[in-house]
Order: C-alpha cells, then structure tokens, then sequence
C-alpha cells in the first residue's frame, strides 16, 4: 500500500530545520511521491534542491494567485523560460484567491489564462488554488477547455454541486486535511463522489489533519486523510490508497 501526496511544499522554510527527518517519516508513512508545487520566482531555487536530492519528489512550476503582482508579467517571463528549459509535472500552483485581496482579480484572471496555455501546449496537468474563487475559477477553466486541459481543483471544500462541475471539465478533486475536520463539510461529497475522481494531498506545511490540527502538516499525515476518506464511504484505507495512487499516477503520467 502506497500514497501520493499530489500537493506539498516541502520546500518551504518552515521544513528548513528537519527537512531530511521530515522527508523520511513521509517514507515511513508509506507515502511513495509527493509533488511540489511552486510559488512565485523566489521559491525555484529551494523546490529544485529538493527534487535533485529526492528523485520521488517532483517539481511543478507556475505561479501562486497570492503572488501575482501589478507587474506580473514579469515572473510569468522567468517561469516560461524555466518551462522552455526543462521538463516539469504539472503546472501550478495557479488559480484564483480572493481570499487576501480582491484588488487584482483582472491581474490572477490573466495569470491564470497564461497558465492553462501552457498547460495545453506542455500537455502537463494544471494544479488550481480556488480560495474563495471557485466559481471565478471555473468560468476560465471552461473557457480555455479543449478537451485536452486536465489537473486537480487542490483543496477542494465546495458543494455536491461544485463538485460535479469540477467532473464536469474532466478535472479532479485534490482531498486534504479539511475532510477531517468536523465542520469541514466535505462527508456528503466524499460520499457521492467516486474514488475514481480522487487525489490525496497535504498542502504542507498547511492545514494538518485531525489529530494533528493546528501542527504544522508533513506528508506523513497524508494517511489520516486516506482514512477519514475510508470511513465516510465505508471502505479500507487500502482501498483509497490504491485508487488515489492508481488517479495521481494516471494524471501526471
């Protein structure tokens, strides 16, 4: 039995201190990838380092809608060329938050629509933070939908509704720490939602699972995620690994 973390960042400074230890519980939990997804310009270093060092942890590369600036034209010039330079996973972390600030939604908007190029014509999948923006989201994601832009809704908390519309636009949805939490409100669409439409992710060093709420997250906790999952549809972890792994395997193949 295996796991996939498809959403961590273990390369963030909050890992500087134990970052090896840390990487070898997530072994030890079984957990078998974990991908990362960048942030901004200033995060590629630090993600590289880490994938150089650990062949199971993966780079993505785009650019976080908390940090699209006014001038963020720029940072999508250096992260193309990183794009043009090598192969990556994925494409992300991209998306819409208006969560933190409304004022440059045109600016995320345009971001975003760069990002699911790329996404297109690299054929890589595109992972999507929606905080507060789900619907926002959506709307670019079936306008830019060929048929061939696939990727994960990261951090999925909406409705039986939101969900199906995710499934709609042959995208999946990225279940992490919040389908533990009592009012995380996530049971009726993990009851009605296949397995099949189904990734795990941490969102390291973020949101940790009942028991270790309020922690700072690591993937070795991905497997309290897998068997909250497991208890809401009445079925085993082993269940939930191997369908989710089978999922993140088939996406960023």
């Amino acid at each position: 039995m295996t796991f996939i973390d498809t959403h961590a960042h273990v390369f963030s400074p909050e890992f500087d201190e134990d970052r090896e230890e840390m990487l070898q519980r997530a072994q030890a939990a079984q957990v078998a990838q974990v991908y990362m997804p960048n942030i901004d310009v200033a995060s590629i270093d630090a993600m590289l380092q880490v994938e150089e060092k650990h062949a199971w942890c993966h780079a993505m590369m785009g650019l976080h809608p908390c940090y699209v600036k006014q001038e963020f034209e720029k940072d999508l010039a250096v992260i193309e060329k990183w794009l043009e330079t090598r192969s990556f996973k994925g494409i992300g972390e991209a998306g819409l938050d208006l969560y933190w600030d409304k004022s440059l939604l045109d600016q995320q908007r345009e971001a975003l629509r760069v990002q699911c190029g790329w996404a297109k014509k690299y054929q890589r999948p595109i992972i999507l933070h929606t905080r507060d923006a789900f619907q926002e989201t959506l709307e670019i994601v079936q306008e830019q939908q060929d048929g061939t832009l696939r990727g994960i809704f990261h951090c999925f908390s909406g409705t039986v509704e939101e969900a199906q519309a995710v499934l709609g636009v042959n995208f999946l949805l990225g279940i992490g720490g919040v389908s533990t939490f009592k009012n995380g409100g996530l049971e009726p669409v993990l009851q009605q939602i296949d397995l099949k439409h189904l990734v795990l992710e941490t969102d390291s060093p973020y949101l940790a699972p009942v028991p270790r709420r309020g922690k700072r997250n690591e993937p070795a906790y991905l497997p309290y995620v897998a068997q909250r999952i497991a208890e809401i549809k009445s079925m085993t972890v082993e269940e939930v690994a191997t369908a989710t792994t089978a999922n993140a395997l088939d996406l960023f193949a």
